[in-house]
């Protein structure tokens, strides 16, 4: 039994959702980020980061400073009329597409008890000043801005119902220089929310896809306010999305150096642990699991796993992430922490092979390694067992915004 729970968002009027809706702070490079923030009153990113146009010193990120600010600038955004609050209870049908995917799943308030319990699953760590942070934003801003990425398993009747309420016009309707078309509809009808929380309760588990830092922290705050059970307080903003329509993509691994070995010498002790294949400039993409691609001075490889150490009975063992890690990051190249180490970076699957290429022929990384996307059932298989993933293991999308819903904590 899930249970999930509509509420009265603070969202955009429908004239200025595509302006006010973004992508999170940190995706954008910052010249494009100054720019939006220059030329665009409306964006989210102006409560994000209120401090933008002062002259005077600014605050330290996370600090009360800089949290107040927001919950200033939130406050303004509702004067103003660029946001407003729903009357209603509401959950909030929400499609992601372009021209090869489609995302379909409901934005709703999630169980902090579900969560504290287990019934909502994890598959990351978290760190405990992050939450701390996070926890502070919560405490003073009063709102979640952005979902958490819940998914679960298919229900077909619940598709069904969701199905039919797209056949009407949605709330908003835009598409993204991205080429992703974002649109909303709003489910008021109170008898169609309760169907909806029926089959909810059809489901037994939930497992985060991304964001458990916010899960972490609105456990944290639900805590330190004395939540009441049913209040509020006592959920946070999630998008539930069946496991079929969520869509895993490879986090790819580039290295600065190869730890003080010539390229012929760190080839030589990759042979130790993997069955090498060189495949010359140009390469397919990873076709099947155990297989790594392997790109250096110009030449794609492929490191077959199959002779590499590790145990097919062990759910974070037997991820190819964690094979790299074990038999060739940390004895050959000396990378002990994935979290820590600054000669590690990562890439989304979404870059293809050319994103691994063009980092490693800037001359700023030397190797690059491109990996099999995780599987859900293999994701599924370690939240069950209660394990961790090792860091950076899966891209997943949908990449939800910030801003086109927020769910009010202060409603109790």
């Amino acid at each position: 039994m899930t249970k999930i729970k509509p509420f009265k968002a603070i969202r955009p009027t429908r004239d200025k959702a595509y302006l006010v809706a973004t992508r999170p702070y940190y995706s954008y490079k910052k010249h494009v980020l100054e720019a939006k923030l220059e030329t665009n009153p409306y964006t989210f990113l102006h409560v994000i980061n209120p401090e933008f146009s002062m002259q005077e010193e600014k605050s330290e990120p996370y600090s009360l400073e800089r949290c107040v600010r927001s919950r200033e600038k939130l406050e303004e955004f509702i004067s103003e009329g660029i946001m407003f609050r729903d009357e209603k209870e509401t959950l909030y049908l929400y499609r992601q597409s372009n021209s090869e995917t489609e995302y379909v799943g409901l934005i709703a308030g999630a169980s902090v008890d579900e969560y504290d319990s287990g019934k909502i699953k994890k598959h990351e760590e978290t760190i405990t000043q992050r939450e701390k942070h996070f926890t502070k934003y919560l405490q003073v801003v009063e709102c979640n801005a952005e979902p958490v990425l819940l998914f679960h398993r298919h229900h077909e009747k619940l598709e069904e119902t969701l199905e039919q309420i797209m056949r009407d016009r949605p709330e908003y309707e835009f598409t993204t220089t991205q080429k992703i078309k974002h649109e909303v509809w709003l489910i008021q009808d109170e008898k169609i929310i309760s169907e909806i929380q029926r089959y909810y309760e059809d489901i037994d588990s939930v497992y985060i896809a991304d964001g458990h830092h916010r899960c972490a922290s609105s456990s944290r705050y639900s805590k330190e306010v004395n939540a009441k059970k049913d209040g509020f307080r006592n959920y946070f903003m999630a998008y539930f999305i069946s496991e079929v329509n969520m869509g895993i993509l490879d986090y790819n691994r580039i290295v600065k150096d190869l730890n003080g070995l010539s390229k012929q010498e760190f080839i030589r002790l990759v042979k130790e642990n993997f069955e090498v294949t060189e495949l010359g400039e140009h390469a397919p993409n990873c076709t099947s699991i155990h297989q790594i691609m392997m790109y250096l001075d110009k030449k794609w490889y492929l490191l077959n796993m199959e002779s590499a150490e590790f145990d097919p009975s062990d759910s974070v063992g037997q991820l190819d992430t964690n094979i790299l890690t074990v038999n060739l990051l940390r004895p050959i190249l000396g990378i002990q922490d994935l979290k820590t180490d600054a000669r590690i970076s990562f890439v989304a699957g979404y870059r293809g092979l050319e994103g691994i290429e063009e980092k490693i022929d800037s001359g700023d990384y030397e190797v690059g390694f491109v990996l099999f996307p995780v599987s859900v059932e293999q994701l599924k298989t370690v939240a069950d067992e209660g394990r961790i993933m090792p860091p950076k293991s899966t891209w997943i999308e949908p990449k939800l915004r910030s801003g086109l819903t927020m769910y009010p904590l202060n409603d109790d």
